[in-house]
């Protein structure tokens, strides 16, 4: 105590309380350190319990981190209209501990899982950004601070995904380019157009897909279904893997789905049959159609991880959910009824 008294640190009523001279401040990022203006220094443990700290969830509602124009990080509440140096989360700090990582469920929202990242200096890209679980996506990621590019076929559609994004935060940055997966020109060209923006891709997530549509071809003569869901993004990642390669690290995630399991790509000799990935009109079943391209979907994952993984970039395919209620079934009255009846169950993703 004689010590504590000498550095006059025995003046308070808490421990938490800091002697005169002390302030308390916080990171970008949310670390707590303590500043003594007496002797011109700082320092992360606390000076009466040594302990560290850091902030504890989001900002609230109405505030915002900025920087000022000397480089320091201030809070602005936009409701009161003022401004700040002090983290209106330091009164909700924690003590640096090791925590537990939070189970997710089926009820969890993607808001939920990024809850906490700074993402600020992420550029991500969605492909069919503009409805279902590829809005939810990118509304996350934008939200969050990155730059997010919606690849859509229909700009129209995509613009106003991005109106709807904006209006939740006015400072979210997304934007739309023109790639139609049943175009491999279209793809192409979203490649070079792309790479004439110098942007990195942190980020790439192939999401769109279309399923139980009828049979058709696409302009380049392959089966809509298997080169909308996997040839138009096995093509997009060959264009942009050195964009990847120089954004490392980065990830490519795939959303394929748990009904891969229900269809092979072998023939009765046990080799892979090319002719079922894009089937003439007589063999042709719609759901059959979309399981294989899921299929096609892990295997392209898998051996891009095992190719690209030396160089920083992971790729992993996800599974959204069983009858996870979106737009994709629209093309199938059976579906759509099966989706209707299932829909107060489910989590339900925007369409725009």
């Amino acid at each position: 105590m004689a010590a504590l008294k000498y550095a006059g640190m025995d003046d308070t009523d808490s421990d938490d309380e800091l002697p005169p001279g002390w302030e308390e401040r916080s990171t970008k990022d949310g670390w707590v350190y303590y500043a003594n203006h007496d002797e011109m220094k700082t320092q992360w443990e606390h000076p009466k319990t040594g302990k560290k700290k850091r902030c504890a969830g989001d900002l609230p509602y109405g505030w915002e981190q900025e920087t000022d124009e000397k480089g320091q990080i201030i809070y602005v509440d936009h409701i009161n209209k003022r401004t700040t140096y002090f983290d209106p989360r330091q009164a909700f700090t924690v003590e640096d501990v090791v925590v537990k990582p939070k189970r997710y469920d089926g009820n969890t929202s993607a808001l939920e899982i990024l809850q906490g990242r700074d993402l600020s200096d992420k550029v991500v890209l969605i492909t069919g950004g503009n409805s279902g679980i590829g809005l939810e996506t990118a509304k996350s990621f934008a939200l969050h601070g990155a730059h997010v590019i919606l690849a859509c076929r229909n700009l129209s559609r995509a613009s106003k995904a991005v109106n709807l994004i904006q209006q939740e935060w006015h400072k979210a940055r997304v934007e739309t380019m023109m790639c139609d997966l049943a175009s491999l020109r279209s793809v192409r060209e979203f490649a070079e157009s792309f790479k004439a923006k110098k942007l990195p891709v942190h980020i790439l997530v192939c999401n769109a897909g279309v399923c139980t549509q009828p049979w058709s071809l696409t302009e380049d003569g392959l089966e809509s279904t298997f080169q909308i869901c996997h040839l138009g993004h096995f093509l997009l990642v060959q264009c942009l893997q050195d964009v990847l390669r120089r954004s490392a690290p980065a990830r490519v995630v795939v959303v394929s789905s748990e009904s891969h399991r229900f269809t092979d790509l072998l023939d009765s000799c046990g080799k892979v049959d090319l002719a079922l990935l894009s089937p003439p009109r007589k063999e042709y079943w719609s759901m059959l159609a979309y399981n294989r391209a899921k299929l096609c979907n892990i295997l392209f994952s898998n051996e891009l991880h095992r190719r690209l993984s030396p160089h920083g970039i992971t790729s992993n395919t996800v599974h959204p959910g069983n009858m996870m209620y979106t737009s994709i079934h629209r093309s199938w009255w059976l579906m759509s009824f099966l989706f209707m009846l299932a829909r107060p169950f489910t989590k339900s993703m925007p369409s725009v």
